[in-house]
């Protein structure tokens, strides 16, 4: 048997990875040693960045009647609330959608399930991958199947999506160093009533570290995320019921639980992997990093990663682009995972850590600075970017290049282009941008110089489209307030990264900077059509 892709994994990141690629024509093979999709929530919060590629996908309305929008962020010490600070609205003007969703990963699975099924593409639960041997043109698989027998399978290409213990990370012999916290967590799903805010997120800070409600779908339902106590960390069998007096201890005894649909206990670990491919693999999500549950990003860098080397894995298994092409996933995803680690990393030892300088800054100053300088637009706008993921730039990455030179203050190569409403065409309606520009191809925004028509990519129309952008008062004053220069131009990838930029459009610049890249059936490389210019 053979396949292009084979997925291993069909968590939310081998299912977004899957869901990509069948939108860009490449059909996976998608597996999971599981007998079925996750029943309990684990992951809790989906970003701005993730609802936006979500709305590419036409999932964005369902993720939104699923979930619930976080309002706020409450911190308690010592019973009494410290601090409330408000981010219902917190990336206006950023993203179309400036807030934190509220959605478990078990509803993230069943819309990304759900919409994988409508494109033809049945993940293959209780198949495991038994092993794996690369060679020049294939990797060559053995797979367990539910009924106990071997098959063995030949594929172009394979994606480790299989969690923190994954079997394709260990046949490739990726290092994975890294170490579990000290500290035992637990995590419960549970209806509760007591001084929580509801339907918000709501910290309760002590001396020994911290516990989180995160507000659920429905009538008094939180998840709860604490530590457990140094007397319970040693026994066998630990229930909720053994945590419920610390925790009333520390929210208050007006803390009552009615129920509690699932409890679990586990160790968090911080690991990244030393590569991101080896050969014909790749690794991606909990595969490649894991790390504290600290801004809820675990998921979320998941979702990037697949949306990121889907595009690029889709474009070379069509023959559209060099295989070299392949290299830049690593090269930008892993020093995301690795500066995540490092950041979350630090945040976490915060809020455990026992000196009595940590425990001072939890109990007393962190919930009134935090408070404080979110009253400060460029600080809640700094803070929405770094949580959302929205502000990922690849600015080292080979595909990110200035061809021309544009102002400071413009957006640079390697990142997100900003999201704004605007005419497409003099005349025309208000558009949202990204909903405008399709993401199975380049974009090349031409601003304020219609001229630059003249020269179309005829003989690459499939890969990239340009867009003559009007100057009109609207649009003039959105490119003003996102510091977009006029005349400029942009090259977006598939992933609304920008992949070059200048003043006056230069089509032999951009020539130049995509031949390495992307290739045509017919000549080897892709050339900007000049005869109109001419």
């Amino acid at each position: 048997m053979h396949t292009n892709v084979l997925i291993v994994g069909a968590g939310p990141t081998g299912l977004m990875l899957a869901n990509q690629l069948a939108r860009r024509g490449i059909k996976p093979l998608i597996i999971d040693r599981h007998s079925g999709p996750a029943q309990q929530s684990r992951a809790m919060a989906v970003h701005a960045r993730t609802l936006e590629i979500y709305s590419k996908m036409g999932l964005a309305d369902q993720a939104l009647a699923l979930g619930a929008r976080g309002t706020a962020g409450n911190m308690w010490a010592n019973r009494h609330l410290t601090a409330r600070v408000p981010v219902g609205d917190i990336g206006r003007g950023l993203s179309p959608y400036p807030f934190v969703l509220m959605l478990g990963q078990d509803d993230n699975e069943h819309i990304l399930g759900a919409r994988l099924n409508e494109m033809g593409v049945i993940v293959q639960w209780n198949t495991e991958l038994v092993s794996l041997q690369q060679h020049e043109s294939h990797v060559e698989v053995i797979l367990k199947r539910p009924d106990g027998s071997h098959k063995t399978l030949a594929a172009n290409w394979v994606a480790g999506c299989d969690g923190s213990r994954s079997k394709v990370r260990e046949a490739c012999g990726i290092g994975f160093p890294g170490a579990p916290y000290e500290h035992t967590f637990f995590v419960a799903d549970t209806v509760a009533t007591g001084s929580m805010r509801p339907s918000e997120l709501n910290v309760y800070f002590d001396r020994g570290g911290f516990h989180l409600f995160f507000p659920m779908r429905g009538q008094d339902r939180w998840r709860v995320i604490g530590i457990l106590p140094p007397e319970l960390r040693q026994k066998d069998g630990v229930t909720f019921e053994d945590v419920i007096p610390t925790i009333r201890d520390v929210a208050g005894v007006d803390l009552h639980f009615q129920s509690c649909a699932w409890f679990s206990t586990y160790k968090i670990h911080h690991r990244a992997a030393e590569r991101f491919r080896q050969g014909r693999c790749f690794l991606l999500g909990d595969a490649a990093h894991v790390h504290s549950p600290m801004g809820a990003q675990g998921m979320n860098t998941g979702l990037q990663d697949a949306y990121n080397l889907a595009w690029k894995l889709a474009f070379v298994t069509a023959g559209r682009a060099n295989p070299a092409l392949l290299d830049t996933y690593e090269a930008e995803r892993l020093p995301v995972a690795r500066a995540l680690l490092r950041t979350t990393d630090r945040n976490f030892q915060i809020v455990v850590d026992n000196h009595w300088i940590a425990r001072l800054l939890r109990t007393h100053v962190i919930g009134r600075v935090v408070a404080r300088a979110m009253t400060f637009e460029g600080v809640r706008q700094r803070a929405f970017k770094a949580l959302s993921q929205i502000g990922i730039a690849y600015h080292k990455s080979p595909l990110s290049k200035a061809l021309g030179t544009l102002p400071r203050s413009a957006p640079k190569p390697g990142e997100r282009f900003p999201w704004m409403k605007l005419r497409m065409k003099a005349n025309g309606p208000v558009e949202d941008l990204f909903q405008a520009l399709d993401d199975r191809q380049f974009n090349l925004l031409l601003i304020g110089q219609p001229e630059a028509l003249a020269y179309t990519p005829i003989d690459m129309c499939a890969l990239v489209r340009p867009h003559a952008i009007p100057i009109d008062a609207g649009n003039a004053a959105e490119f003003e307030r996102l510091k977009v220069p006029s005349p400029s131009y942009f090259l977006l990838r598939p992933d609304g990264h920008i992949a070059a930029s200048g003043g006056r459009f230069d089509a032999l610049a951009v020539e130049r900077f995509l031949a390495p890249w992307l290739e045509a059936e017919d000549e080897g490389i892709i050339r900007l059509d000049r005869r109109k210019a001419a």
